[in-house]
């Protein structure tokens, strides 16, 4: 088993607050407060490390799930846009958009995209996620020689 701690610290209130999130063993900081989630002020969000996370857990598994069936990997780039939109039970995530493209030999683009599309669903976070609906473009830089 492994476990991965982050840590958050916030003082004062919602609007006039602020806070800091701290990831994983090195615990480097990274502010946040209501102007950057709400007001694209500077700093972070939960939503932007959430993103990361999933992004991270993507590429990883995908590349994974590639290189073991013979392909070779260069780099696979995710971006996940995390969507918080206000509804009438408070805010809630709403969508997330996984963008990815890949540079990889050796596979066709039907083989990288059902890969792509079983990892949506089948990795670590995306599991975790999975009340939230998820969107997939990716896109094979390479193809198959």
């Amino acid at each position: 088993m492994t476990l991965s701690k982050s840590h958050a610290l916030w003082t004062g209130d919602l609007k006039t607050g602020k806070g800091t999130m701290s990831i994983g063993k090195k615990e480097t900081p990274a502010p946040y407060g209501f102007g950057s989630r709400f007001e694209g002020t500077d700093g972070y969000t939960p939503e932007e490390l959430l993103g990361a996370a999933h992004a991270g857990c993507f590429s990883m598994a995908l590349a994974n799930k590639l290189a073991s069936s013979g392909a070779k990997v260069n780099s696979v780039k995710t971006v996940a846009e995390v969507k918080l939109e206000k509804g009438a039970a408070g805010f809630s995530i709403t969508g997330i958009q996984l963008n990815c493209e890949a540079d990889v030999e050796g596979v066709d683009e039907a083989t990288f995209a059902k890969a792509a599309e079983e990892i949506k669903s089948g990795c670590p976070v995306s599991k975790a996620l999975a009340a939230v609906p998820m969107q997939l473009s990716a896109k094979l830089l390479s193809k198959k020689a």
